[in-house]
């Protein structure tokens, strides 16, 4: 298959050989998909930064609301394909999420525009629009993925890698588009002072509304006419619509679950979530109020436990051998690509504040906002995306193509790689030294050859193994690893140890920051007060029971769980394509 000419696809063209172009109605799915990228990575820059520079909240609990936040996002994708798959369809979905998503963002706009003449009320509605769009998202993102898959028959599935990494790079194209015009314009400093704008961020987030608004509407009107089968029947219609053909031969139609297996996975989920909650925050009670505590023992266990309860479901529906392995490939995969994603999503929270306090942005003159970081990630996988297609359909001609886990595994390698690279250069920065961004660019450039070694070949897996009457139900599972990747990512991300404008504020204090985490002086009530009002830290993160003294240790952690996780899957690769029963 010839994806340069799938760049530009002639009409009607669709016939059944390995050198047929793409739908058109993926060109649809690539453009809506942009515009809602635009719209969330754009968000995302700003998050944690108008929640830590705007509304005085902690670095280290705006990681976690920030984690929490991008795991619900990635867990409501579960009630989202659900409803989808049950009762409205694909495309009204997406119609839904896409509305509950720009209206989303455009409370973040009424929220960044009050914050100073009423702190709680902004925060409240800061809350409210982080639901708002957590649900949209949830009806949004298993159902555009799943109506990918279901461009193409039966005989030509072997071009969802294909074609996946081609909507990936709409995806990425968004998030480039976002992380740059977001920043741009809601992220801005004193060009003298260096002394940030705290009332530009409102900017930033109605640029996200407008973006979501222009991708939904531009869905409604091209969906009739090019989001259709072959055969010219519309895909992701109310499922009562559905026919014979949108199913494998001798595939049940709808999706059963026993009173038996639906009280079993009930009682999973209660005894998980106590579970979870016990092991992040030592109580099985609520007794806990403090923010940050209150979302790792209530939003991260209840992701978790969620997780592996409908695990179980969907797999007390399996009919057969083959369909259970199946699934069983989508959840090993699953668990592997957790620990990726809770790498991966420190762009937002950790290398975000790295890239805020203690990195050198000149880039010929220009001091690029720490916000705009994260775009090297999207162009990157722009510039990437067409050459990892074209090598996959090559290696795949010669017989050569890795099998998909394996694809993962080099993913998951190359995250580690690029921390164990990063690593190392903060090692003799000191508190007071500063990173230069080449480093972050080289760490976004490797995450990004990772990245598409795993993201957009997981997506694929998942089309090609998914029995069609839970189809978008498992893009949810696929997804809700995700979730628990963020959750991680939270919770790895709060343990960022003090950068070097903590021992500068420390010192405006009148006290050496490394003295109280070393704990050789005590604070006194003034000192202490100075210390919570400037958000200082007053001892080290510690994980798994070690002391991390500094960003070395920091970034090791990621180097450590990502390495091991890669050589694993490689590992376990061979007898998972045994179990994926000749798909390819």
């Amino acid at each position: 298959m010839d994806n340069i000419e799938a760049l530009s696809p002639k009409p009607d063209e669709f016939v059944e050989n390995k050198n047929s172009r793409h739908p058109k109605g993926l060109w649809v799915l690539f453009g809506t998909e942009m515009w809602e990228r635009f719209n969330f990575y754009g968000m995302r820059a700003l998050l944690t930064l108008f929640m830590v520079n705007s509304l005085l909240i902690k670095e280290a609990d705006a990681a976690i609301i920030y984690g929490g936040f991008l795991a619900l996002c990635y867990l409501t994708p579960l009630l989202g394909g659900f409803i989808a798959d049950k009762y409205i369809g694909n495309r009204n979905a997406i119609l839904i999420g896409g509305s509950l998503m720009a209206i989303g963002q455009f409370l973040l706009f009424i929220s960044a525009s009050t914050f100073s003449a009423d702190l709680g009320s902004s925060k409240m509605i800061m809350w409210l629009a982080l639901f708002v769009i957590i649900f949209g998202n949830g009806f949004f993102k298993p159902n555009i993925s799943s109506m990918v898959g279901s461009l193409y028959p039966k005989q030509e599935k072997s071009k969802l890698d294909s074609a996946f990494t081609i909507f990936y790079m709409g995806i990425n194209i968004g998030a480039f588009l976002g992380q740059f015009i977001c920043p741009y314009v809601g992220d801005v400093k004193d060009a003298t002072t260096g002394v940030r704008d705290i009332f530009a961020f409102k900017w930033g987030f109605l640029a996200a509304s407008i973006a979501m608004i222009i991708g939904t509407i531009t869905f409604f009107i091209l969906k009739n006419k090019y989001v259709v089968t072959p055969e010219g029947r519309p895909i992701g219609g109310l499922p009562k619509n559905n026919t014979s053909a949108d199913f494998e031969e001798g595939e049940t139609q709808t999706a059963k679950f026993s009173g038996t297996s639906l009280g079993i996975t009930g009682f999973l989920f209660v005894v998980l979530f106590f579970v979870f909650r016990y092991l992040l925050v030592g109580e099985f009670g609520f007794k806990a109020v403090e923010m940050g505590q209150m979302i790792k023992g209530i939003i991260y266990p209840f992701i978790y436990a969620a997780g592996i309860s409908l695990a179980f479901l969907i797999m007390s529906s399996a009919e057969n051998k083959i369909e259970r392995q199946r699934i069983w490939v989508i959840y090993i995969v699953s668990f592997f690509i957790i620990f990726f994603w809770a790498a991966f999503e420190q762009a937002g929270s950790s290398l975000t504040f790295i890239a805020d306090n203690q990195t050198d942005r000149n880039i010929f003159g220009w001091n690029m906002p720490p916000s705009m970081v994260q775009i090297f990630n999207g162009i990157f996988v722009v510039l990437l995306a067409v050459p990892f297609s074209l090598t996959w359909d090559k290696l795949r001609t010669k017989g050569r193509e890795p099998v998909s886990p394996f694809k993962q595994a080099m993913g998951l390698a190359l995250i580690a790689l690029s921390y164990f690279i990063i690593a190392h250069n903060v090692k003799d920065l000191g508190n007071s030294g500063l990173l230069a961004i080449k480093w972050l660019m080289l760490l976004y450039f490797i995450q990004t050859c990772g990245e598409l070694c795993l993201s957009p070949i997981g997506l694929s897996l998942v089309g090609k193994l998914a029995p069609k009457r839970f189809a978008s139900l498992l893009y949810g599972v696929f997804f809700i690893s995700n979730a628990a990747g963020y959750a991680l990512a939270g919770s790895l991300g709060a343990l960022i140890p003090a950068t070097g404008d903590k021992f500068t504020k420390a010192q405006e204090i009148g006290v050496n920051l490394q003295d109280v985490l070393d704990k050789k002086v005590t604070l006194t009530a003034d000192q202490a007060a100075a210390f919570e009002k400037a958000q200082l830290p007053l001892q080290n993160p510690t994980f798994a029971g070690f002391e991390i003294h500094n960003l070395f240790e920091f970034f090791m952690v990621f180097v450590v769980l990502c390495g091991i996780a890669a050589v694993i899957l490689a590992l376990l690769s061979p007898i998972l394509k045994k179990m994926m029963h000749g798909v390819k």
